[in-house]
């Protein structure tokens, strides 16, 4: 796949992962294996890191195969998710990975809709952005406010296909199309991600047909019957949509076009 840049990451797998949710930390090693993923997502206040067993997440976690996005989830106060990314950040240093430095920022609004605070989400990101993070930041499908957040200095904006963990897939392709109108118009590299709601591989497709630079997913895989097979077609299904975006589809007709001319056939053609 092609590579993209988010200030100083260099992406070749556009298939953002999470880690959460899985039935067990070896289902989460095979889905990750299976979705070719570079990049994976760990949320830093809501995982304390151990399982049941006492077993760390990050034993089952390859550092030095996969950068580390750390994120904000659970945060509901810019005040909150700077702290939390400085953890993130700490923990990363100390551990060696790569993901030490950028953030993947969530501010909720609430904990029914799982909705970002826009007003919440500029605060975290302009004062984390003088803290030196690339931040990756959680948005509505709001153009205005993605263009707000990325003049706050957004590394990249990542507008919500559906709200968190509903499988609702992309409820509106217009405003998806918007906000990468709005961030690419004069800026065509800048990074767009795609994130929540996906429930299925076609998800991932026609995110990635609408011209995403890629997608972030958590549920879809593992909550998933199968998160091992999901995860592989997940990882087909991002490769498909770019290549179909990058290939340019036909545009849509009221009326069918004919594959083969009618010219020179023997037979009666209705209508004519």
């Amino acid at each position: 796949m092609t590579p993209f840049r988010i200030k100083s990451f260099e992406i070749r797998n556009r298939l953002f992962v999470g880690t959460g949710k899985y039935a067990s930390y070896e289902i989460m090693q095979k889905a990750l294996d299976a979705s070719g993923c570079q990049v994976v997502t760990v949320a830093v206040r809501r995982e304390r890191l151990l399982d049941a067993q006492g077993r760390s997440l990050l034993d089952f976690l390859d550092l030095d195969r996969y950068t580390i996005l750390p994120n904000t989830a659970g945060c509901f106060t810019a005040e909150d998710a700077i702290r939390v990314a400085l953890l993130g950040r700490d923990l990363l240093e100390k551990n060696g990975n790569r993901g030490a430095g950028w953030v993947k920022l969530e501010v909720l609004g609430d904990k029914k809709t799982l909705l970002p605070d826009p007003i919440g989400s500029l605060e975290a990101t302009r004062e984390l952005a003088k803290e030196g993070f690339t931040v990756l930041c959680y948005s509505s499908d709001d153009p205005i406010l993605a263009r707000r957040l990325k003049e706050a200095g957004a590394a990249s904006v990542m507008p919500a296909g559906s709200p968190i963990g509903t499988g609702q897939g992309i409820l509106n392709p217009l405003n998806i199309s918007l906000c990468l109108e709005e961030l690419k118009g004069s800026d065509p590299d800048y990074p767009v991600i795609v994130d929540a709601g996906v429930g299925t591989a076609s998800d991932v497709a026609i995110a990635m047909e609408l011209g995403a630079d890629g997608v972030l997913l958590n549920t879809g895989i593992a909550h998933a019957k199968d998160a091992v097979k999901m995860a592989a077609a997940m990882k087909l299904a991002l490769e498909a949509g770019q290549l179909a975006y990058e290939s340019g589809r036909i545009p849509k007709k009221r009326y069918a076009t004919a594959s083969s001319p009618f010219d020179g056939v023997i037979s009666y053609i209705p209508g004519e």
